[in-house]
């Protein structure tokens, strides 16, 4: 499989650069869950840190088939995209860029439990609770939005209305 030919360290020099990712989500026996993957040791931006899948989407790509594409790159698996809920942006300092990404929802296609990690992307994988999300705080800042983007996931996913911010 051909990797995107953009990531988290290539060089973008200033410029705006668009992100989307999958909260992938499943109810265990009643329990709701997301997906979170661990990005590799190895990796200059946000090394060791637990995030929702996903990626840069490529120059004139169709950002939910870039999703789509930047999953099965990473986890080799398909996912089902719903609808976007979240948009948030923040500072990469290593690719010198500023992101714009695109949260939406969405759940693996098949089973549940043949995720295969791409271990240059990734090097651990497990499904998180609400209840669970201190876990995934660990090697986050405090202003850090994704940690927000997920439990306004969580909140959604258990009927509660949008609001302004």
């Amino acid at each position: 499989m051909v990797k995107s030919q953009h990531d988290s360290e290539t060089p973008a020099h200033g410029r705006q650069v668009i992100v989307a990712c999958a909260f992938i989500h499943h109810n265990f026996d009643g329990v709701e869950k997301v997906y979170l993957a661990q990005r590799a040791m190895t990796k200059k931006f946000c090394p060791g840190v637990f995030e929702i899948p996903g990626g840069h989407i490529d120059f004139g790509e169709d950002i939910v088939a870039g999703l789509r594409r930047e999953v099965r790159e990473e986890l080799g698996k398909d996912i089902m995209v719903g609808e976007p809920f979240s948009v948030f942006t923040y500072m990469n300092e290593v690719k010198g860029a500023h992101t714009v990404e695109v949260a939406y929802f969405a759940e693996f296609a098949g089973r549940l439990d043949d995720v295969h990690l791409n271990p240059e992307d990734h090097q651990a994988g497990d499904w998180f609770a609400a209840s669970e999300l201190d876990k995934f705080m660990v090697n986050r800042s405090q202003d850090d939005p994704e940690p927000k983007v997920i439990m306004r996931g969580f909140e959604l996913l258990a009927g509660q209305r949008l609001r302004a911010s």
